[in-house]
């Protein structure tokens, strides 16, 4: 890497939650509670709730916190009817803008930007649609130019924060002077189902809500405190397509995710770490998505990593739970802040994200605490 070279960037990052939080104790009471029928399946969702690593949430939906009898989400014995898919989406197009609007302020205001200079604007979401869409409420509420690149990216699970990532990399590679503005906002948990099936208790165990957004374009002069985004690889892993399913339900989506996810992760992943560093030192910093704690169990053990090496990824999934695609935007803001506050210099990293298919995104990141790289900085590293 050449000490003055310009390239791809995050300039700034923003994040933000709802109101609502979810302890997991108490939101695990309360649904064993509305499962006192199903004695079976009561035993099995304390025994998820307590150790999929997940201690806080967050949620749009008030009615999450009542009792397990007057939750519409919860209860199998309430009188109450379950919310339809039709009103779930209601509630996602009424919360998801103004949370997604949140992040994105905070993405422009971090990288000291100015709305006149985005040229791209990527939306991503799998959790609701509508139409006009997000990216239209957006460049309204935030004054963007009409003539802003809309691209939308739905339904492509966990993988695609990171995936608007790459792309927004892409875009600035072919022209320097390109902005890139990602927002993304997940609401997992409206869909939480009214059932005693375990795949749909697993899913109400991690999922919370959340909005993340980043602004991507080239390095300037004096940018502190960034990401460099390097190469990258997308790949749909083989042998796995069954493994991840999202369907659109009655009562919102129903999800499944199989239990062998982590031991397919384990299987194919390695090699394509392998392939994106092309024989490179294995480097210092790992920004996985922390679609579970068995996902970082399993990466963690494979590449042989520190517990503070998957710190950011576990302590995001222990204070907000899994927010899908919104999430990656969170561990890496996570690993910002505390390589800021520690005053590291310019490190090299690794991001993972998996999503349905299963599709695994992978990049090459450096932490620069400044733009203006000395040269005897770049001799201590390889990106």
């Amino acid at each position: 890497m050449e000490a003055d070279e310009i390239l791809p960037s995050i300039l700034g990052i923003g994040t933000a939650v709802p109101n609502y939080l979810l302890e997991q104790q108490d939101t695990s009471h309360r649904l064993t509670q509305a499962l006192n029928e199903y004695p079976d399946s009561a035993r099995w969702a304390r025994k998820i709730f307590r150790q999929c690593g997940v201690e806080n949430r967050y949620t749009c939906e008030p009615n999450l916190l009542e009792t397990g009898e007057d939750c519409r989400y919860f209860s199998r014995i309430s009188s109450l009817q379950a919310p339809s898919t039709a009103e779930r989406m209601e509630t996602y197009k009424r919360e998801a803008v103004p949370l997604a609007l949140s992040a994105a302020q905070k993405a422009l205001s971090d990288a000291n930007a100015d709305v006149s200079e985005i040229t791209h604007l990527i939306t991503v979401s799998c959790t609701g649609q509508f139409l006009p869409g997000m990216d239209t409420a957006l460049i309204r509420l935030l004054g963007l130019a009409p003539h802003v690149n809309r691209i939308p990216l739905n339904f492509l699970g966990c993988a695609a924060g990171l995936k608007a990532i790459c792309l927004s990399r892409q875009i600035v590679s072919s022209n320097l002077n390109a902005k890139v503005l990602v927002v993304c906002v997940e609401l997992c948990t409206l869909h939480i189902q009214p059932s005693s099936e375990r795949e749909a208790l697993f899913s109400a165990s991690f999922f919370g809500d959340g909005a993340s957004a980043c602004l991507i374009g080239a390095c300037g002069p004096h940018q502190p405190g960034i990401f460099q985004l390097r190469e990258e690889l997308s790949v749909l892993l083989p042998d796995s397509a069954e493994e991840m399913l999202w369907d659109v339900g009655n009562y919102g989506f129903d999800l499944y995710l199989s239990t062998n996810i982590p031991k397919l992760l384990g299987r194919f992943v390695p090699e394509q770490v392998e392939r994106l560093l092309s024989g490179e030192d294995k480097p210092q910093l790992w920004a996985i998505h922390p679609g579970g704690k068995g996902i970082i169990d399993t990466l963690e053990q494979l590449f042989e990593l520190t517990t503070e090496q998957t710190s950011y990824s576990r302590n995001v999934l222990r204070q907000y739970g899994n927010m899908s695609s919104a999430t990656i935007l969170f561990v890496l803001n996570e690993m910002r802040n505390d390589l800021s506050r520690r005053g590291s210099g310019l490190t090299s990293g690794v991001s993972l994200a998996f999503g349905p298919g299963l599709s695994c995104e992978i990049l090459k990141i450096a932490y620069l605490p400044s733009v203006r790289i000395h040269h005897q900085l770049v001799d201590e590293i390889h990106v």
